[in-house]
């Protein structure tokens, strides 16, 4: 057991405002998460580890450790099921590798069909997609930065900013979508993780190599360059996954070392209600 004095609190001798319990375990002088690289023999400060920057040294260390621990098991099981949903649609259809019309009229996000009380669309129509070239480019984006956000965030945090970000997204495209036309694809929980990725590298935390804005701003573009693309489902995914973000770091709370305790379920818990509050206001004139 520790010894009172092992427990102390102290202050970060990088960042003399934050409070922490934990020193180097080659020179023992106190680290905050942020300053944190954990080596095979501990955890060290940046100088003993030789890492010219403690956040980035950290968010790497973390980002191999928690890969190998959660082994992108949330990433890889939503593209299976994304998958296994259109397979089912395109074998319910006429032939070919088109979905069936009526299995995606049964579960897209529609506007009247949502004022008539389908509120299931919000996330249904997030794991269906209109055709395969759809079907492969949101689950290649889903591989690219979602296997990278699930490693720094682990399985329960980025399954919440995933699910969130899908019902943020289906509220955007109810806003900007006539409620006639039928709204599909996992873009919008896409955009979420990397609306996420953007605060975390604000953060000095570079899950994406510490090029998410420039991959914001290039898919926004692409967004509003072509046709056919529901710009309300991929901003209102990427708001709710900024949100996500900032509600898992809120309080003081790091958003990778820190805890997933109860205030964060609730923080996600309330984006979520907000998103199908906006849905309601938006559609409740429509049945």
């Amino acid at each position: 057991m520790a010894t009172p004095e092992q427990t102390q609190t102290r202050t970060c001798y990088r960042h003399p405002g934050r409070e922490t319990a934990v020193s180097c375990s080659n020179c023992g002088r106190p680290i905050c998460p942020d300053c944190m690289v954990y080596a095979a023999v501990g955890i060290k400060c940046p100088e003993c580890a030789g890492q010219r920057t403690g956040a980035q040294a950290a968010a790497r260390r973390v980002g191999r450790t928690a890969g190998a621990r959660t082994g992108a098991l949330v990433t890889k099981s939503l593209i299976g099921i994304n998958v296994a949903v259109y397979l089912i649609s395109v074998a319910q259809g006429s032939g070919g590798l088109s979905p069936s019309r009526a299995f995606i009229d049964r579960w897209a996000l529609n506007g009247y069909a949502v004022a008539d009380g389908e509120w299931y669309r919000l996330i249904t129509s997030a794991f269906l997609h209109a055709s395969p070239i759809h079907l492969a480019f949101n689950m290649l984006m889903l591989w690219w930065f979602g296997q990278a956000l699930e490693a720094a965030l682990g399985r329960g945090r980025f399954l919440g900013v995933y699910l969130v970000s899908a019902l943020s997204g289906a509220a955007g495209a109810l806003l900007l979508t006539p409620p006639a036309v039928n709204t599909v694809g996992a873009s919008g929980a896409v955009f979420g993780i990397l609306g996420a990725g953007l605060v975390l590298e604000r953060r000095q935390i570079y899950v994406f190599g510490g090029g998410a804005l420039f991959v914001v701003i290039l898919n926004v573009a692409f967004t509003f360059a072509v046709s056919n693309i529901s710009i309300g489902g991929h901003l209102g995914g990427l708001v709710g996954g900024v949100l996500a973000m900032l509600v898992l770091s809120a309080g003081g709370r790091h958003p990778v070392y820190g805890r997933f305790d109860l205030l964060s379920v609730l923080g996600l818990l309330g984006i979520a209600a907000g998103s199908v509050l906006v849905a309601y206001l938006r559609v409740r004139g429509y049945s």
